[in-house]
């Protein structure tokens, strides 16, 4: 039966009741205006009617699979300025072109890396939660092509170069960051709510994989800290206090501003390190690098480095095992070996029968 306008459970809005096409219907107008329910009954059969001949993808919209992928506790992130431009747009029309539309309006200078996590991903979670719910189909999107990852490390000697350049506010810092592997906004953000001096133990709760880790705090990291003349609020500071020519003491500086992986707020104060420590190349985030370079070249141990790093997968992890192999320089000494090295071609096993003949290159 065709909808109809009807009260009940003593609302003063107006109910649509009936149903189109098999599509049953019993829901609120959220209006007590007649008039105004009147319109909203023949949208709302338009739109049911056109949903019965073309599907959810026809009329579902992708803010409406987004809301409902967020009830569902899918992540919020990065979905509020592509909700302003494609909320509502029907899941159908929803395509490569216009995902790929959409990233060269929102990051038109963005890296690869960025664009997929701010554009590719939330759209792409919102499609798949929505075909799930056959909404629409599963869909399928190339990304842009992310170069392979960088990894920059450097000696103890070349880091300690580079904390005895820091400004006396980036010290405290740069130790931080060599010692426990942090990324450059959990150290930034970091509270003392989640630092423990007398257990040496500091907490990450906001990351980038959104779990939270713990990581023990190195003797270095314990003295640094110890050393801050405060212990509330943001652990790390733009400056810190110290008294000036007068006798007049410049207060603490404010807590970094939060912004998407730190945003370039210790840039100036970067570069200055790296040139009173002339080194080139090296980004806060290759503190990341280093510590795990050297976290494997001591312990040999993947799983303990992915948990206190916070990595998901063991090929993440994988790349650290390989940068630094001078643990294994004794081996290649045995490369050129003595003269009972087997012959030209030929690998013995017991007995010394041949094992493998090498044939052309």
């Amino acid at each position: 039966m065709p909808l109809t306008l009807k009260r009940r459970h003593g609302s003063p809005s107006w109910y649509l009741r009936g149903s189109i096409r098999g599509i049953i219907v019993d829901e609120s107008t959220g209006t007590g205006d007649r008039k105004a329910a009147e319109e909203i009954l023949a949208l709302r059969q338009a739109e049911l009617l056109k949903r019965s001949i073309h599907g959810d993808s026809a009329t579902r919209t992708f803010a409406e699979a987004a809301l409902s992928y967020m009830e569902a506790g899918g992540e919020r992130s990065h979905l509020g300025p592509i909700l302003k431009l494609i909320g509502k747009k029907p899941l159908g029309a929803i395509h490569q072109a216009e995902v790929d539309a959409l990233a060269k309006k929102l990051k038109p200078k963005a890296a690869p890396s960025t664009i997929n996590r701010h554009i590719y991903t939330p759209v792409a979670a919102v499609l798949h939660h929505a075909a799930r719910k056959r909404w629409c189909d599963k869909p399928v999107l190339a990304r842009p092509k992310e170069p392979k990852g960088r990894i920059r490390w450097v000696t103890h000697g070349e880091a300690q170069k580079l904390i005895d350049a820091a400004a006396p506010h980036m010290k405290p810092l740069v130790i931080f960051l060599f010692s426990t592997g942090a990324r450059l906004s959990e150290a930034l953000y970091l509270d003392w709510r989640n630092v423990d001096l007398t257990r040496a133990h500091v907490e990450f709760i906001d990351t980038k994989n959104g779990e939270a880790r713990g990581v023990p705090l190195h003797p270095k990291v314990v003295e640094a800290l110890s050393a801050l003349p405060h212990r509330e609020g943001a652990v790390f500071r733009r400056a810190l206090p110290r008294t000036t020519v007068k006798g007049i003491q410049r207060p603490l500086g404010d807590p970094y501003e939060v912004r998407e992986g730190g945003g370039g707020q210790i840039k100036t104060a970067w570069a200055g390190m790296l040139k009173r420590a002339k080194l080139e190349d090296f980004t806060p985030h290759d503190c990341r690098h280093t510590w795990a370079t050297w976290h494997y070249r001591a312990n040999r141990d993947l799983t303990a480095l992915m948990e206190l790093g916070g990595w998901k997968s063991a090929s993440m992890v994988m790349r650290y095992a390989h940068v630094n192999t001078s643990h294994l320089a004794s081996s290649i000494s045995t490369v050129w070996g003595d003269d009972t090295f087997p012959k030209s071609g030929e690998m013995t096993g017991s007995g010394n029968q041949p094992m493998l003949k090498v044939v052309g290159n």
